[in-house]
């Protein structure tokens, strides 16, 4: 069995699975936000039920529209923290929490090996940790959360094998980026992508859970790591509490097997308006930008910030761009704060916001307006995802970010110096 089908199978209580296959699953973390909670806790009342199935297994954050910028957001929030405090379930309050796909993991409450779901597309990025992580609607979430339990259709797994050494401005958002570029926003459609490779063992878990991250933006179910020494030192600084691994077998069965050298993969940019629409850095021309953004569930952790604070050091921004820095959680906020990295932002003429999803959704902290070009660390680029359906957003990583903001368009690193 491949690494997916063997985490899937444990959780069954079945010796094994095979892809089409559907079955019921234990699940082992439930999560929902600011948006999808709602909907979910009226679903869960609808079903008559009194009680969560495990409060310890429930992770509530509000992260999308907090704090709150409207009456009707901060209506959404109160639901959600109310229900919360009356099932005493995991919940993080502004002020002590951070974008959910950074602090679960950050903070140990999900690990390897498990099944994790959650009311959010973007639950994928756990798949990381060598879990089994993906999003599911909010009518399921709340099934998930009266019974600990779902039923789904086994994922077909592709593998994908990634050769070679990265270059000094190259990481996991252009790997990510350049995979669904070529295979396409529906070229891993309800499939596992499990992620191999030189390149990827010398990845960092900030880089991995960007690659993870953007499984969805393939249409996949999830993305997911085998578990090596760089995931479980990053799991043993966080938690204390007993998992187990899974390895996909020297003779499991794959979908498919895509093969790519990245010896000399430039740094990737997606054009408006979908993820697929990839070019490399070098064939982008002259695209002037109003916003720069880094930040989100994709680019918001300290190599992130690291990366993009190496580059705009001692520069500043193009007097007619905007920069917004997200730190994607409180601990990032205070490591980037203890390491100078905010102030590195705040004198090159960038705003530095408390944690929350903010512009990448479309929510504020940087709408655009008809006409605005944007580039930004996010994950998705559709039309009016950021705002006006006549503005653009187009996608990079941390470095070509912030030197497209010290430009005034898109750019990379050398132009910049």
């Amino acid at each position: 069995m491949t690494l997916a089908e063997k985490i899937l199978a444990a959780h069954t209580g079945k010796k094994s699975v095979q892809p089409g296959e559907i079955i019921n699953v234990k699940v082992d973390m439930v999560l929902a936000n600011d948006i999808t909670a709602p909907l979910a806790i009226q679903e869960f009342r609808r079903l008559g039920a009194k009680k969560v199935f495990n409060n310890g297994k429930i992770v509530l954050v509000p992260d999308h529209f907090v704090p709150n910028k409207d009456i009707p957001s901060a209506e959404q929030a109160k639901l959600m923290r109310d229900f919360a405090r009356e099932q005493g379930t995991i919940y993080f309050e502004v002020g002590r929490m951070g974008i959910e796909h950074v602090i679960l993991p950050d903070l140990g409450i999900v690990l390897p090996g498990q099944v994790i779901i959650g009311a959010d597309s973007h639950t994928c990025t756990y798949g990381a940790l060598g879990a089994f992580a993906t999003g599911m609607g909010s009518t399921d979430i709340a099934c998930a959360m009266a019974t600990g339990d779902i039923w789904m259709k086994v994922p077909p797994t592709i593998k994908f094998v990634y050769h070679g050494k990265l270059g000094k401005w190259v990481g996991g958002k252009d790997l990510i980026l350049y995979t669904i570029g070529q295979i396409g926003v529906d070229g891993a459609l309800y499939a596992a992508m499990e992620f191999t490779g030189e390149a990827i063992d010398s990845l960092s878990m900030d880089g991995r859970f960007t690659m993870s991250n953007m499984a969805i933006e393939a249409g996949a179910k999830a993305g997911i790591f085998n578990v090596d020494a760089k995931t479980r030192q990053y799991v043993k600084t966080r938690s204390q509490t007993p998992y187990k691994t899974y390895k996909s077998d020297p003779d499991a069965i794959y979908a498919q097997v895509i093969e790519y050298d990245v010896t000399k993969l430039e740094p990737q940019v997606a054009f408006p308006h979908i993820p697929s629409n990839t070019k490399p850095l070098s064939q982008v021309g002259k695209v002037k930008i109003d916003q720069a953004v880094i930040g989100s569930c994709t680019n918001g952790r300290m190599d992130d910030l690291r990366l993009a604070a190496e580059v705009i050091k001692g520069k500043k921004v193009h007097p007619e761009v905007r920069l917004i820095v997200i730190p994607g959680s409180q601990e990032v906020y205070l490591q980037a704060m203890k390491e100078g990295l905010l102030e590195i932002f705040v004198q090159a003429g960038g705003a530095v916001s408390t944690p929350t999803c903010g512009p990448c959704l479309g929510g504020y902290m940087g709408i655009l307006a008809a006409g605005e070009v944007a580039i930004s660390t996010t994950n998705r680029n559709f039309i009016g995802r950021m705002g006006s359906p006549k503005s653009g957003v187009y996608l990079a990583n941390p470095a070509v970010v912030a030197a497209s903001a010290v430009l005034g368009r898109i750019g990379g690193v050398e132009e910049m110096l």
